[in-house]
C-alpha cells in the first residue's frame, strides 16, 4: 500500500494539468504545513520565526514545468529578488534552486547565463547558493555545471543522492572541488538499474557517503529526518574529532519540528529547507510521497 500511494504522488507531482490546477486554487489541502507562502514577505517571516529559534534556513521559490526562456528568465529574477530580501532582511539562509527552473531543459547555456547572474548576486551579498540536485536524467549535466561554476565562486554547493550507484564515485570525484554537499536519500521515482531499490542498502550507502565526505575535510549537510541516519552522525564526528564548524543538520520545514528543537538544545547547527511561491505543487507530493504520516495529516485537515 506504501508502494502504491508513493508512486501515485510521484505521478501526479509530475503532471502539469494539476499543477495548474493547484496554482489556481492555492495553497490548499494541507500544503502550507510544508510551503511558507506564496511571496517573498511570507517566507522572510518564516527564516525569521526560525532564527529566533536557534536554526538558519535556506530559501527556495518553487519553480517546476518551465518550457520557455521568457519562463527560465523569470525564475531567475525570483532568485535573485530572493536573495536581495535575504540581504535586505538581515535573515540568517542560503538560496535553494532547481536549474530546470532556470531553462536547463531548454538549453545548457541558457541555464549556465542564468546561473552565474545568480552566483554574482549571491556573491556580492556574501549568500550561499545550493544546487539541487533533481531526477536521473538531469543528475550528470548537473554536476558538469557545479564543477565548471565551482571554478568561478566559492559560494555555490550541490546535493547528492544515497540512493544512486554512482553516488561514492560522485564523492571521490567532487573532492577536489572542496564540494560544499547536502547529502540525501533521494525523493525522485527511480529505476533498479541506476538506484537501490531497498531501503537498507540506501541507509547503508547514505551512511558511507556521509563518513567519507567528513573524513575528507569538506564540508557536510546532512538532510535527514531519519534519527538513526542524524545518530549515527553524532557518533562519526565524535569518533573523527569533526569540529561543528564543519558540518549541520538539514530538515525540510513543517516536518520533525520536535527533532530540530533538540538538534538545537545539543549545540548543533539546524538548517531548515524553506520553499515558497505558487509553483508549490511538485514539491508537495513529493512531501507526500516520501511520507505516509504527511498523507494523514492532510486528511485530517481536508475533513476538517
Amino acid at each position: 500500500m506504501e508502494v502504491l500511494m508513493r508512486t501515485m504522488f510521484q505521478s501526479l507531482g509530475k503532471n502539469h494539468s494539476m499543477n495548474k490546477l493547484a496554482k489556481k486554487y492555492g495553497l490548499r489541502m494541507g500544503a502550507a504545513r510544508f510551503v511558507a507562502g506564496d511571496s517573498i514577505e511570507s517566507a522572510i517571516k518564516t527564516c525569521r520565526e526560525l532564527n529566533a529559534s536557534g536554526k538558519i534556513a535556506t530559501l527556495d521559490h518553487l519553480g517546476e514545468f518551465v518550457f520557455t526562456e521568457e519562463e527560465a528568465n523569470e525564475s531567475t529574477n525570483m532568485c535573485i529578488q530572493t536573495l536581495h530580501a535575504i540581504a535586505h532582511s538581515n535573515v540568517q539562509s542560503n538560496l535553494s534552486l532547481k536549474m530546470t527552473s532556470l531553462g536547463l531543459d531548454i538549453s545548457k547555456e541558457l541555464c549556465m547565463k542564468n546561473m552565474r547572474k545568480i552566483l554574482g548576486v549571491a556573491r556580492t551579498h556574501q549568500i550561499f547558493v545550493r544546487i539541487d540536485m533533481e531526477d536521473y536524467a538531469h543528475c550528470q549535466v548537473s554536476l558538469d555545471i557545479y564543477k565548471e561554476l565551482r571554478n568561478e565562486y566559492d559560494n555555490v554547493g550541490i546535493v547528492i543522492q544515497a540512493y544512486l550507484y554512482r553516488t561514492k564515485q560522485d564523492i571521490a570525484d567532487l573532492n577536489q572541488y572542496q564540494a560544499n554537499l547536502r547529502l540525501v536519500k533521494g525523493a525522485y521515482k527511480e529505476s533498479s538499474e541506476v538506484a537501490f531499490p531497498e531501503k537498507k542498502d540506501v541507509d547503508e550507502n547514505y551512511k558511507e557517503i556521509i563518513k567519507t565526505h567528513l573524513m575528507n575535510g569538506n564540508y557536510t549537510a546532512v538532510a535527514s529526518h531519519d534519527e538513526q541516519i542524524i545518530n549515527y552522525t553524532k557518533q562519526i564526528v565524535k569518533e573523527l574529532n569533526i569540529p561543528n564548524e564543519q558540518f549541520e543538520f538539514q530538515m525540510l520545514y513543517g516536518i520533525c519540528v520536535d527533532l530540530q528543537d533538540q538538534l538545537v538544545k545539543e549545540g548543533y547547527k539546524v538548517r531548515v529547507y524553506v520553499p515558497y511561491g505558487i509553483d508549490w505543487f511538485g514539491y508537495f507530493m513529493r512531501r507526500l510521497a516520501e511520507r505516509p504520516a504527511n498523507v494523514w495529516f492532510v486528511l485530517k485537515n481536508l475533513a476538517k
